[in-house]
């Protein structure tokens, strides 16, 4: 299994918990993003800087992930391209998108775009909290002891 994380919107702290848990369990992990991204000095851990624009890191992303790898993503249409290639995905709060609840979370992300295309002040999610990177943390550990 390899690590792909989509490294423009993940939040530092569960970046941190990724380039631990590669160091810890050998597993090859690559931020993809269309900006400069930092890594630590590891063999196991590396950046690929793509073009600007609207989903080519995703893009990038879907072309280079195989079958049982991972998909760190907050991004629920990346999710859901990973799982129909047969890839893992789980969100930076610790949630696993699965072929049994994804297409409940692309409904609800469309649903949630056509209020705020309408005017609706819907927010935006709740800070990440203890809590989130803690259940980030034991799906990752898991997912990487069931599937190495």
């Amino acid at each position: 299994m390899k690590i792909w994380v989509d490294a423009d919107a993940c939040p530092n702290v569960i970046k941190e918990i990724i380039f631990r848990a590669a160091n810890r369990t050998g597993t090859f992990v690559t931020l993809v993003a269309n900006q400069y991204i930092a890594t630590p000095p590891s063999k196991y851990i590396k950046a690929i800087q793509v073009h600007q624009g609207f989903d080519v890191a995703d893009d990038e992303i879907v072309r280079l992930l195989n079958q049982g790898d991972l998909v760190v993503t907050a991004d629920i249409p990346l999710a859901s391209e990973a799982i129909t290639k047969g890839a893992l995905a789980l969100n930076p709060r610790g949630e696993l998108y699965t072929t049994e609840n994804i297409k409940a979370r692309l409904q609800m992300r469309d649903f949630m775009e056509t209020l705020r295309n309408s005017g609706v002040e819907t927010g935006g999610p709740a800070a990440l909290n203890h809590k989130n990177r803690e259940k980030f943390a034991n799906c990752l550990d898991k997912l990487l002891l069931t599937h190495s």
